[in-house]
């Protein structure tokens, strides 16, 4: 990355075995996105569109998308809508880029402005979405999210 990792940010690395082509409508086609998270999407992935995500049937990321080069990078704000997340819709900023890598893609995402222990609580949920969107990327079925539980709460 371009960038040093910095205190407030959580950062998470995936080779998947398809091309960045294949890898990005996961990332702006809103049937595709659901095939490795959340339960309900309003997207538009042009800046300034909407980004939001019902993860469970209760909790809702909600965004907006900053910036979108198809088959290189996706940037949108993050939060979460109601009380009790500790990071409010769009407070927070998610970039993933696509690189070609061995005839595959290397996904970096980065999530900046966390704070506290939203980090951390962060961290694994990406970790936990990525591993699921390589699945789904690859041809894959992730099957069933075990997060997408309305009583598994969401950071």
């Amino acid at each position: 990355m371009d960038r040093e990792p910095s205190a407030d940010a959580v950062e998470v690395e995936v080779w998947i075995a398809a091309s960045p082509e294949a890898v990005y409508p996961f990332l702006t086609d809103p049937d595709r996105l659901l095939l490795w998270i959340g339960i309900a999407a309003q997207i538009d992935p042009t800046p300034g569109g909407i980004f939001r995500v019902g993860m469970n049937g209760r909790d809702v990321a909600r965004g907006a998308y900053v910036e979108v080069v198809p088959h290189r990078r996706v940037v949108f704000t993050w939060g979460w809508e109601g009380e009790g997340h500790g990071v409010p819709p769009g407070t927070t900023t998610v970039t993933i880029d696509l690189t070609p890598e061995n005839g595959g893609t290397r996904l970096r995402l980065r999530h900046a402005g966390l704070l506290g222990d939203n980090r951390g609580r962060h961290a694994k949920g990406w970790s936990h979405y990525t591993d699921r969107l390589r699945i789904a990327a690859e041809g894959g079925d992730p099957g069933p999210d075990p997060l997408a539980s309305p009583e598994v709460p969401h950071c």
